[in-house]
């Protein structure tokens, strides 16, 4: 599921392709997004979802590239929801995990000529930790300090 903030009522608004979504994020600095950008809603309108620890929210970086025509960006969330991974599918369905990657891809397609490197982003969203469930985040917490004792106990 994708949503944005209105920048006028700080209500959040479902997006409801991933399509639409990386047009909305790619210009955000430049054009805000408004309740009024999605057909028939208003800030007068209710809220589409809300921030609540319900789900796990993430905050994704404005401005990134939106993803080249024929290629599906992927996010996949780490089991211990410390971060996640970012992936990109071909048109053929090929799995890419990094810039280097990329770049061989798009020299062995000709067809792919018009795309460069640079139009693939592997930024990860910020996981807001308030909406990270309670189980998850003690194991996490857990970890995170024994790793801590661990380093301080070498020094």
């Amino acid at each position: 599921m994708h949503a944005v903030q209105c920048e006028n009522c700080l209500k959040w608004r479902v997006i409801d392709t991933q399509d639409e979504f990386e047009e909305i994020r790619y210009k955000f600095i430049e054009e805000p997004f408004h309740c009024s950008q999605k057909a028939n809603c208003s800030c007068d309108d209710p809220a589409d979802i809300d921030y609540d620890s319900s789900r796990t929210w993430v905050i994704d970086k404005p401005n990134l590239p939106k993803t080249p025509q024929g290629f599906r960006r992927s996010l996949v969330l780490r089991k211990n929801y410390s971060k996640f991974d970012a992936y990109y599918f071909t048109p053929t369905g090929e799995k890419l995990r990094t810039r280097t990657e990329i770049t061989s891809y798009l020299k062995d397609h000709p067809e792919c000529r018009d795309i460069s490197a640079t139009d693939f982003d592997f930024a990860s969203p910020k996981i807001m930790r308030d909406t990270i469930p309670e189980d998850v985040e003690q194991k996490y917490s857990v970890s995170a300090n024994k790793k801590a004792k661990m380093t301080q106990d070498d020094i």
